[in-house]
């Protein structure tokens, strides 16, 4: 008899490979490993499908998906200017939506009636999973093992994966938990549950150190070309948002802007200290909204900016695809129309700075 099927989305990581056969042991069926390519960091996704499988996985699927992400979500939230708490660019809850829209476009491919994720009990990656996946098709059961199984600490996962045969982690522990993407990183734990403790040097990849010889001693100038609220072009090169994306993390983290340490107000109540690097994204935003302070009428511009909070704060809480949240979309998107132009930004130790703006919708 052919067993029922849920597909999972995997990483790769302990708690999701625990989960593949704690899924087949406790429910009895079959898994279907997911691996979504948003544009993460170190990730060999071609070993992470083969890990799938090798655990015991019926089939293991990795999905580059980043043109589709760039395009489709974080397009929206660059129009946007989109920042929780007018301070973070929403790393981690933008990545949240095209994953769950692909778990279940499997889920129909598969006609599986079940899909699992690996969040635990006390952030808002649970509430994000679940509300998005109920949103797009209600008929589906959420499965969530590490909120319920028993293994109650790291070690006790690692023996009972052991037992069974499960690739463990054999090096030492990275103490921080990261998620990264496209738009940036976010790092939060060890020594960084301690409010008071200053990050340490070596929790950052994509920004230098603005006080050490590192970022240069001379300013580097960018020239960003918007059409329609997004960019085009960067120093007269076109190239695709993603390119931009990319070429603006390297040049403002070489500067070292893109540092956020704040104390965040999780959606599930409970306050938490959060690292981020997001310099790609925050000179993007900055660029973007210098535009728009030379090309939107006034009272555009004011209603505006309480939109861009409301936006923020649907998409960090997992409204996505909400009908607020759509409806947001379509008023935003009203006010691009005429949000094309050049932006000049100047990058020097640790800043980003609107230097130049221009544009033949400019209201100055």
């Amino acid at each position: 008899m052919t067993r029922e099927k849920c597909v999972l989305a995997y990483s790769g990581g302990l708690d999701t490979s625990v989960a593949i056969r704690w899924i087949q042991e406790n429910y009895d069926l079959d898994v279907i490993a997911l691996a979504v390519d948003v544009g993460q960091e170190r990730q060999d996704l071609e070993f992470v499908r083969q890990k799938a499988l090798g655990i015991g996985a019926l089939e293991s699927v990795v999905k580059d998906v980043r043109e589709e992400y760039v395009d489709e979500f974080l397009a929206k939230a660059l129009k946007a200017n989109a920042l929780y708490e007018n301070k973070y660019p929403l790393v981690s809850a933008m990545s949240r939506p095209i994953i769950v829209k692909h778990l279940v476009e499997e889920a129909h491919k598969h006609q599986a009636r079940f899909i699992a994720h690996g969040c635990t009990g006390k952030g808002n990656d649970q509430v994000r999973f679940e509300v998005g996946i109920m949103a797009l098709d209600p008929d589906l059961q959420v499965l969530a093992p590490v909120r319920e199984w028993d293994l109650k600490t790291r070690e006790e996962e690692m023996d009972w994966a052991a037992e069974r045969g499960i690739p463990v982690p054999t090096t030492k522990d990275n103490p921080y938990s990261i998620d990264d993407n496209l738009w940036g990183r976010a790092i939060e734990c060890g020594v960084l549950e301690d409010p008071w403790v200053e990050p340490p040097a070596d929790i950052y990849t994509l920004t230098n150190d603005a006080r050490t010889d590192a970022c240069g001693d001379e300013p580097e100038y960018v020239v960003l070309t918007f059409v329609q609220g997004l960019p085009v072009a960067i120093d007269g090169e076109i190239a695709s948002f993603q390119t931009i994306i990319e070429k603006m993390n390297e040049v403002a983290g070489r500067h070292g802007f893109g540092r956020i340490d704040m104390i965040e107000n999780r959606l599930v109540g409970v306050k938490s200290r959060e690292i981020y690097e997001v310099p790609g994204a925050l000179a993007l935003i900055v660029a973007h909204k210098a535009l728009e302070d030379l090309c939107l009428e006034r009272e555009v511009l004011h209603y505006k900016l309480g939109v861009e909070q409301k936006w923020a704060d649907l998409v960090y809480n997992g409204m996505w695809f909400s009908p607020l949240k759509e409806a947001l979309d379509g008023f935003i998107e009203t006010t691009q129309k005429l949000v094309t132009g050049e932006v000049r930004l100047r990058f020097f130790k640790g800043s980003c700075v609107t230097v130049g703006r221009r544009s033949q919708y400019s209201l100055y």
